[in-house]
């Protein structure tokens, strides 16, 4: 089935595609999404349920609920973590509604002035790898001054809630890795069994450069060749969820053109929100006959690194690592791309590391992309519960394969005065079979 998620606007169905009045006509109201939800899970509210919000998209495509500020208050309100589509018993695709329906909201109602100027600030500067790298400096600088645990003090409730949050999860930042580059090419060790592209990603490449640099190391020992073409931008994740749909798309393009002329065998990505995006191409070019059998065949490639991992026979031996590790469970890896048990079962192949599961694992922890910037408040509540969950099981180290995972629960750690040293799955794997350490 082909979705198209570019058009908010009812419209015949044709050939495979359905339209948005087809996927909201798929929810039947049973209710099961409520306790998947997040936000219905903090209010109780009807309207900040996925059952709710869409009610609204009928309303507002019926013509009988106004597009307001209101109304964009409740879809705004949603993380996106898609819970609920992993909880829906008859399969309907609120990933594609939520990304239609937010298109809509920024092609037609003005934003206040003050959230538009944030909203700009933060896509003016997530998706640029050299722009989050020229940032690096002063984090750097400011991490050494303690300013995110100042923030996440006392003082901190005295800044702007948006602005304090940004603060607060300022990571700590090697320069020497940040502005490393990664090899063009990385031989496979022993005899080669496949040949992979990289993924860099943007976040992880300015802020957990160490995760781009196991992933490479992990897939050479396990006999990959790996491919990291130059030049790479965006995947155009962060644009799409927030339904700056022209953006992503551009994003989507010149990423795709980097890659289509790669011969290898997988695309490979190690951040959850981006592989989700990279694996949704074929839907977000499903009108566009110019691009749609591009978008499809770079989407066919894509795999998450565990994904990838878990599906071939382990080569390289695995030392001992003695850690209590829990494991969580992004969204866009578990819900997104329904993968849970790979992460799982390739850290189940480190000798002595035992793999604690967080209570209520499947609820998402309030970072959601650019959710906790936009919606701090809303993002912390969350994240609260999130970790007093993480707290409960007392573990070592947590593994996150997700960088806006990790941060925001450092971020609220880093508030309660106490830290737990996080690591992606892969650099738990890198420690276990190269013998790098662990951050």
């Amino acid at each position: 089935m082909t979705v198209p998620v570019t058009d908010p606007h009812p419209h015949d169905a044709g050939g495979d595609q359905r339209s948005y009045r087809d996927l909201i006509a798929d929810c039947v109201h049973c209710g099961f999404c409520l306790p998947a939800c997040p936000t219905y899970n903090s209010w109780g509210e009807e309207m900040d349920s996925p059952r709710g919000r869409i009610d609204l998209m009928r309303g507002i495509d019926d013509g009988v609920i106004p597009l307001d500020s209101v109304v964009a208050g409740h879809i705004d309100a949603c993380l996106g973590c898609m819970g609920c589509v992993t909880a829906c018993p008859s399969g309907v695709r609120y990933d594609l509604l939520i990304e239609a329906t937010r298109a809509k909201i920024e092609e037609e109602l003005p934003r206040d002035p003050a959230d538009g100027a944030f909203r700009n600030f933060v896509f003016a500067l997530f998706p640029y790898p050299g722009r989050l790298r020229a940032l690096a400096p002063f984090l750097a600088f400011a991490t050494k001054l303690g300013l995110p645990r100042i923030a996440a003090g006392p003082l901190g409730k005295l800044l702007p809630a948006r602005l304090r949050q940004l603060a607060t999860m300022a990571p700590p930042v090697s320069l020497v890795q940040t502005f490393a580059s990664l090899p063009a090419r990385t031989p496979a060790r022993g005899e080669r069994r496949a040949r992979v592209a990289l993924v860099a990603g943007c976040v992880q490449r300015a802020f957990f450069p160490g995760v781009n640099a196991a992933t490479l190391r992990v897939l050479a020992a396990e006999g990959c060749e790996v491919i990291v073409p130059p030049g790479q931008g965006c995947c155009g994740a962060l644009s799409l969820h927030s339904g700056r749909l022209d953006e992503a798309k551009r994003f989507a393009q010149a990423l795709i053109a980097r890659f289509e002329r790669k011969q290898v065998d997988a695309i490979i990505i190690n951040a959850a929100g981006c592989g989700s995006t990279l694996k949704e191409y074929g839907e977000l070019f499903a009108g566009d006959p110019a691009w749609a059998a591009r978008g499809a065949a770079f989407a066919a490639k894509v795999q998450d690194i565990s994904e990838y991992l878990a599906a071939l026979e382990p080569r390289a031996p695995r030392a001992p690592l003695s850690l209590r590790v829990a494991y969580h469970d992004a969204c866009h890896l578990a819900h997104a791309q329904r993968v849970r048990e790979q992460p799982r079962s390739l850290l189940r192949t480190i000798p002595e590391l035992q793999l604690l599961e967080i209570p209520s694992g499947d609820q998402c922890c309030g970072s959601a992309g650019t959710y906790n910037l936009f919606q701090p408040e809303s993002a912390h509540e969350i994240g609260s519960r999130k970790v007093d969950n993480v707290q409960s099981v007392a573990p070592d180290m947590l593994a996150s394969a997700n960088p806006g995972c990790t941060l925001q629960i450092q971020s609220i750690l880093r508030e309660r005065g106490a830290t737990l040293r996080a690591a992606h799955p892969i650099e738990l794997l890198d420690a276990s079979i190269c013998g790098t350490s662990l951050p």
